[in-house]
């Protein structure tokens, strides 16, 4: 999930690195809202979604990246880019809700899902809530219980407010998209509450029946503990070369980075990635 004040950084950083084919932006009525998204690239279909305060572009290169080998469908999220906000909370249920409600909207029966920070922890709530729309999910930077954040940002949460939020740099760039360019101060005030929401899907991620590729910064929001927990209730954690084959799900950690690095290094990401999706796996040498 963006964790609030350090997106700032990314948001600022991220960018297309290299030049691809102009993606088709459309809106859609998702729930009351105007949902806009962007299509690219052809292929098995992939849905990318953000994290919070932050909007398609800010995802930089790696949705065109993506793009090279897969249909993506980049989705800006409740009051996030061009996407109208409605009179809801921003949970993540709700917007996992909103995803399957787009899904069926533009007849996308089944997808692989790619989700940062907020945008990972709603495609664990697609794929909980929601399990015949979920393929394959990739989850970098998430969660799935309040507990695994770092001590920092568990003390950050109390602190947070309006006004420290509507100084920001990605305060100003918000208007240049937005539906409406005077509801950063919403948007805010919904996120700040959306970090106060009960966060206990323990039971939910064991049951999960589709494949989920873990990706984690070593500096990341949530502790490398809670993501090797979360690995392990997915059946993961295991000693290979046994003649058994390996768990569905994987788990992948990028050296040297913070929350905001990790979606700014899209070819690091897309090796990770594209083996998950195609269900490559390295060969060992009993093999």
């Amino acid at each position: 999930m963006l964790r609030t004040v350090l997106i700032a950084a990314a948001m600022l950083v991220a960018g297309a690195a290299v030049a691809e084919p102009e993606p088709a932006g459309n809106r859609v009525e998702v729930n009351g809202m105007q949902m806009y998204y962007e299509v690219s690239g052809e292929g098995d279909p992939l849905v990318v979604l953000h994290g919070a305060y932050m909007n398609i572009p800010s995802m930089g290169a790696i949705i065109p990246r993506l793009a090279r080998t897969h249909k993506v469908y980049a989705l800006e999220l409740q009051g996030h880019g061009r996407t109208t906000d409605i009179d809801r909370p921003i949970t993540y249920p709700n917007l996992a809700d909103d995803v399957a409600a787009f899904m069926n909207a533009v007849d996308l029966k089944k997808a692989d899902v790619f989700g940062y920070s907020m945008g990972a922890a709603a495609g664990l709530q697609l794929a909980i809530r929601h399990p015949e729309k979920v393929n394959r999910l990739i989850a970098a930077s998430v969660a799935y219980d309040a507990e695994g954040w770092q001590p920092e940002f568990k003390a950050f949460i109390p602190q947070m407010s309006v006004e420290m939020f509507v100084g920001m740099p990605f305060a100003q760039a918000y208007r240049k998209l937005a539906a409406d360019p005077n509801g950063f101060p919403a948007l805010v005030k919904k996120l700040i509450a959306l970090e106060h929401e009960p966060m206990a899907w323990e039971a939910d991620v064991r049951a999960l029946k589709a494949p989920v590729l873990i990706i984690s910064g070593d500096a990341d929001v949530a502790t490398l503990q809670h993501s090797v927990a979360m690995f392990r209730l997915l059946g993961g954690g295991v000693m290979g070369d046994m003649g058994k084959p390996l768990p569905a799900s994987r788990f992948a950690v990028l050296p040297a980075t913070s929350h905001t690095a990790v979606i700014n290094q899209p070819d690091l990401l897309y090796s990770f990635i594209e083996p998950f999706l195609k269900n490559e796996t390295p060969k060992g040498m009993f093999e």
